[in-house]
C-alpha cells in the first residue's frame, strides 16, 4: 500500500487513532510544576466566549460578498507601523483590523522591541518553561506594538544545515520540537496575542523554496515533520502559515490532504490558514482545499475570488466557513467585544531581563581543554578580543527575524566591564567587515567618496579609473541611508536591485553598518591593469548621505597582522566568528566566511589559550578545532547577548546549553549530504528518503561520527550518572536515575533519556529515539533522583498499512545520559499493548 499523503482515506483516520494515543505525550518529559497538559484548542490562549457562535452567525449574516473577501486577504496598512501584513475590518459592523508582524525572535516592526536571542539559542536550554516565558515577551511586546497576529513560532524541523533560517526554527529531534512549540504558542497567546504558526509544512530549505516538490511518505511526514505542528494544534494555536514549496505534488496551501483533512479533520485545528506571503497560487484550489486568507494582498482571493463566487466555480458557502474561522478566532481572542481588552505598556526592563536569561541558558561550551574557561586569576586580567563582533553586536539573523532593539552593548565593553579596572584588555578587528575608506589619490579624476551628501531632489554621479599593478581580491562595500546608490565597476552593476520581497533578505549584521546605514558589499577578484568606477546616487525627498569603502589583500594582511601581534601580547584570547545568515538564501558553506579560518588558525597559533565564541547561524565546520582552547557556540544571542557572554566566560554562569541539532565532520556527512535529490533537489524535486532518520538518528543508524553529536555540551564541573531503574508504568515507562555533581563549582546539566527499538514493530525504527530530559542546576556535590516518564506516544511508531500509531512493544532499551552519543545507563523494561 503506497505511504504517500495523498491519500486522503489515511488522513481521516488520524484523529481517533491520535486521540488514542494521546497526543500529549510530546509534552510529557516537562517538569512536574509547568502547566503541562495542552489544553483543548478552544480553551488555549484564550477562552471561548460565551455567545461567540451566534455572534459570528450574527456578522456573517450582514457581510455583503465584498466585505467578506476583504477579510480574507492582504491590503495596504492606511497607518503602516512597519509590520509584516494587514487586514481592513469592517468599521461600519464593529469588526476591527488585524496587524500581522513577524516575531520569532522579537516583535519586527519599525518601533524598538526586545530583541530576543534567536529560536535555535532557546532550544538549546531544553527548557519548556523558559520558552513559555519567551513566548510571553513575544506575546506582551506584539500586543503593545499594536499587532494582533504574530507570525511565530517557525517549527520546521532542522534537516539539513545549509538551511538558511535554521537560526529561527529550534530543533532537528522532533519530541523536542514539540515540546517547546507547544509552551511557545501558549506563552504568545497567553498575553492575548494570536501565534500564527509556520511553515506548514515541510519549509525545511530557502533555495527553490517557492517552488520545489518536497516528496515525503506518510510515515516519514508523521514521525518528523508534523510532530511540532500537531503540538502547536494541541495548544491551541490561533493561526497557522501555510508552506511556500509543495507537498507531494501539489502547493501547501492548495493541498486538501493537508489542510483540510490532517490539520481540521485528523487534529481539531479551529483557527485559520493563511499563505506564506506571496505563496498562494490560485483562487479556486486553494479557498477548496482550505485556505482562508491569502497575505499579503489580494492577487488571488481579492477580485478573482469574488468572480468566482458570482461564476459558481466557488461556492459563497466556502467563502462564509472561511470568513467563519477567521472571525471566530477573532472573538476567541476578544477582538469582536465592543470593548476590547487595553493594550499593554511595552515593558522593556521585563523583556531585557528574560532575553539575557535566554541567552546565557541556551549557550553550549562545544570545546574546554586546560581550563581554558573560566576565565580567572591572571587569565582574567590579561585579555585580547578579536574578530569585528566584539566591537559590534551581532544581535539577530536577517529578513523575517530582524528586529530593532533600543540597545545593545557589544560584547567588547560587557568583557571590559566585568574584568574590572586593574585588567587590560585590548581590541584586535581581526576582519573589516565594513571597509576602509579609499584610497584619496586612487581614482583619477578624484572623488571624496567616503561621506559624500546628496541633496533633496538632486542626483550627483562620478565616473573615474584607477590600476591595479597586480590580481588582487577587492570587497567594495557601499553604505546609504536612502535609495540605494548605483556602483559600477567595469560596466558592472554591483548591488542590482533585487525583485519582490527579496530585496529585503539581507543578513542580521552586515546589512547596517553601526551608525545605522544600509550595507550591501561584493566580493570579486579584479585583474591586473586599469578598471573604471561608476557611481551615481539620488537625494530623494529627503537627502540622503553614501560612503563607498573597500578591503583588499593588502588590508586583510595588516588586519590579520594586528590580530596575532594583539594575541601574543595578551595572556587569553576571546575571539568572536561570525555568520550571518537570512531568510532568503541558504548557505553555500558550512565553514566560517570570509578569512575567519585563516584569522583563527594565525591566532591560536600565537597563543593557545583562545576561546572563540561563534555567532552563527548553524553548525559550522572547524578546521581549526584542535588548536583553540575553547570554543563556545552563542548563535545570534539578542541584545544583551553582550553581557550574557561576559557572564558566561567569567564563570558567573555555568554554560546549560547543549547542542539542538548535530554538528557534521564535514560537509557530505550529514543526512542529505552527497545526495542532491534529499538536498537541494533534482529537476524542481526533492525527496526525503533518510525517513524517519532525522537529524541525530541519521548518524546512528549509519555509525557516522559527528564532530558534535546531539545533546552536546559541556560544563564547568563534572557529573555522574548512577543507579538506573526502568519499569513498565501507565502505558508506558517509568525511567530513574541519579545524576551527581561531582565537582566543585555548582553547575547545570541537561539529562536525557533515549530509547531503543521495539522487537515486535516490523518497520524501519530508529536506533535511539530521545523520549524525555530534564534541565537540572545543582550545588558541589549534591545529588538528585530523576524521574522521567516516557509516554505511550514516544514509544510508539506511525504504522503507513494501518495509518495511525502502533504502540512498540516488546522489551525495549533505554539510555540514559549527556548527549545522543555520551550514554553511560543502560537498562531495559517490557512495553505491554493493551
Amino acid at each position: 500500500m503506497s505511504e504517500a499523503l495523498s491519500r486522503r482515506s489515511a488522513i481521516r483516520l488520524l484523529g481517533a487513532v491520535g486521540a488514542g494515543l494521546g497526543t500529549a505525550g510530546c509534552v510529557a518529559t516537562l517538569p512536574p510544576d509547568a502547566a503541562l497538559r495542552p489544553p483543548s484548542p478552544a480553551a488555549a490562549g484564550a477562552a471561548a466566549r460565551p455567545g461567540s457562535a451566534a455572534r459570528v452567525d450574527a456578522l456573517l449574516g450582514r457581510l455583503t460578498l465584498d466585505e467578506k473577501t476583504a477579510l480574507l486577504h492582504g491590503a495596504q496598512d492606511p497607518a503602516p507601523l512597519g509590520q509584516a501584513g494587514y487586514v481592513p475590518g469592517v468599521p461600519r459592523l464593529g469588526i476591527p483590523e488585524l496587524r500581522f508582524a513577524d516575531g520569532p525572535a522579537g516583535v519586527r516592526v519599525a518601533r524598538p522591541a526586545t530583541a530576543l536571542p534567536a529560536p535555535v539559542l532557546l532550544a538549546s536550554a531544553f527548557d519548556p518553561g523558559l520558552a513559555r516565558e519567551y513566548g510571553r515577551v513575544l506575546g506582551r511586546e506584539g500586543r503593545a506594538l499594536g499587532q494582533d497576529v504574530l507570525l511565530s513560532p517557525m517549527v520546521n524541523l532542522i534537516r539539513t544545515p545549509f538551511a538558511g533560517r535554521n537560526f529561527e526554527t529550534l530543533s532537528e529531534d522532533p519530541r523536542l520540537t514539540a515540546d517547546l512549540v507547544g509552551e511557545l504558542v501558549r506563552g504568545i497567546q497567553d498575553e492575548g496575542l494570536i501565534a500564527g504558526v509556520k511553515h506548514f509544512a515541510l519549509n525545511n530549505q530557502e533555495q527553490g523554496r517557492d517552488t520545489i516538490d518536497v516528496v515525503a511518505a506518510e510515515r516519514t511526514l508523521h514521525e518528523t515533520e508534523l510532530r511540532g505542528f500537531e503540538a502547536a494544534v494541541a495548544a491551541g494555536a490561533g493561526a497557522v502559515m501555510g508552506a511556500y514549496n509543495k507537498v507531494n505534488g501539489t502547493y501547501a496551501g492548495e493541498s486538501k490532504p493537508l489542510l483540510d483533512e490532517l490539520l481540521r479533520g485528523g487534529w481539531g485545528f479551529d483557527g485559520w490558514v493563511m499563505s506564506g506571503w506571496d505563496a498562494t497560487h490560485s483562487t479556486v484550489a486553494s479557498i477548496n482545499a482550505g485556505l482562508d486568507m491569502e497575505m499579503p494582498d489580494g492577487t488571488h482571493f481579492g477580485a478573482p475570488l469574488r468572480e468566482a463566487v458570482r461564476a459558481g466555480s466557488v461556492p459563497e458557502d466556502a467563502v462564509d466557513l472561511a470568513v467563519r474561522r477567521v472571525l471566530t478566532t477573532m472573538d476567541r481572542f476578544g477582538l469582536l467585544t465592543d470593548r476590547p481588552a487595553a493594550r499593554p505598556a511595552r515593558d522593556a526592563a521585563a523583556g531585557a531581563r528574560i532575553a539575557r536569561r535566554v541567552a546565557a541558558a541556551g549557550a553550549v561550551l562545544l570545546r574546554n581543554e586546560h581550563a581554558t574557561l573560566p576565565l580567572t586569576g591572571a587569565a582574567a586580567r590579561s585579555i585580547a578580543v578579536i574578530g569585528p563582533t566584539g566591537q559590534v553586536p551581532f544581535v539577530g539573523g536577517g529578513g523575517s527575524a530582524h528586529v530593532v532593539p533600543e540597545r545593545a552593548a557589544a560584547p567588547l565593553a560587557a568583557i571590559r566591564q566585568r574584568a574590572g579596572n586593574g585588567a587590560t584588555v585590548r581590541h584586535a578587528l581581526g576582519e573589516d567587515v565594513y571597509g576602509r575608506p579609499l584610497p584619496a589619490g586612487l581614482l583619477t579624476p578624484a572623488a571624496a567618496l567616503d561621506d559624500r551628501a546628496v541633496a533633496p531632489g538632486a542626483r550627483w554621479s562620478h565616473e573615474g579609473g584607477f590600476s591595479l599593478a597586480a590580481d588582487d581580491e577587492w570587497t567594495l562595500t557601499v553604505h546609504y541611508t536612502g535609495k540605494r546608490p548605483s556602483v559600477r565597476l567595469d560596466g558592472e552593476e554591483l548591488f542590482p536591485v533585487r525583485e519582490g520581497v527579496a530585496e529585503h533578505f539581507a543578513g542580521g549584521l552586515l546589512a547596517a553598518a553601526p551608525d545605522g546605514r544600509t550595507v550591501r558589499r561584493r566580493t570579486l577578484t579584479l585583474k591586473e591593469g586599469p578598471h573604471r568606477l561608476a557611481v551615481s546616487a539620488e537625494g530623494g525627498e529627503r537627502g540622503q548621505r553614501f560612503r563607498l569603502r573597500h578591503t583588499t589583500g593588502a588590508t586583510r594582511a595588516a588586519d590579520l597582522a594586528e590580530a596575532v601581534k594583539t594575541a601574543k601580547e595578551a595572556r587569553s584570547v576571546v575571539l568572536f566568528a561570525y555568520e550571518d545568515a537570512t531568510e532568503g538564501r541558504d548557505r553555500t558553506s558550512l565553514g566560517l566566511p570570509g578569512g575567519q579560518d585563516r584569522l583563527i588558525e594565525a591566532v591560536t597559533a600565537a597563543n593557545p589559550r583562545t576561546t572563540v565564541v561563534l555567532n552563527t547561524s548553524s553548525s559550522t565546520t572547524m578546521p581549526w578545532l584542535s588548536r583553540t582552547g575553547a570554543v563556545l557556540q552563542m548563535y545570534y544571542p539578542g541584545q544583551e547577548g553582550a553581557g550574557a557572554t561576559a557572564d558566561l566566560l567569567f564563570g558567573d554562569v555555568d554554560p546549560g546549553g547543549r547542542l539542538t541539532q548535530t554538528y557534521p565532520a564535514d560537509e557530505l556527512a550529514t543526512p542529505v549530504g552527497g545526495d542532491l535529490l534529499r538536498y537541494p533537489g533534482v529537476g524542481g524535486r526533492q525527496e526525503y528518503t533518510e525517513g524517519v532518520h532525522v537529524g541525530h538518528r541519521w548518524y546512528d543508524e549509519r555509525k557516522t561520527a559527528p564532530l558534535f553529536p546531539f545533546g552536546h555540551g559541556l560544563s564547568y564541573t563534572t557529573w555522574e550518572y548512577e543507579k538506573p531503574v526502568v519499569r513498565a508504568e501507565r502505558g508506558g515507562l517509568r525511567v530513574e536515575f541519579t545524576v551527581r555533581n561531582t565537582g566543585r563549582r555548582k553547575g547545570t546539566e541537561v539529562a536525557q533519556v533515549y530509547v531503543g527499538p521495539s522487537p515486535d514493530l516490523k518497520l524501519d525504527q530508529p536506533v535511539r529515539a530521545l523520549a524525555g530530559y530534564r534541565r537540572l542546576t545543582l550545588a558541589p556535590g549534591q545529588a538528585q533522583r530523576v524521574v522521567i516518564d516516557v509516554d505511550a506516544r514516544a514509544l510508539s511508531s506511525w504504522d503507513p498499512e494501518a495509518h495511525g500509531w502502533v504502540l512498540g512493544s516488546g522489551r525495549r532499551e533505554v539510555f540514559v545520559g549527556r548527549s545522543s552519543r555520551e550514554l553511560p545507563l543502560r537498562a531495559k523494561a517490557v512495553v505491554r499493548s493493551g
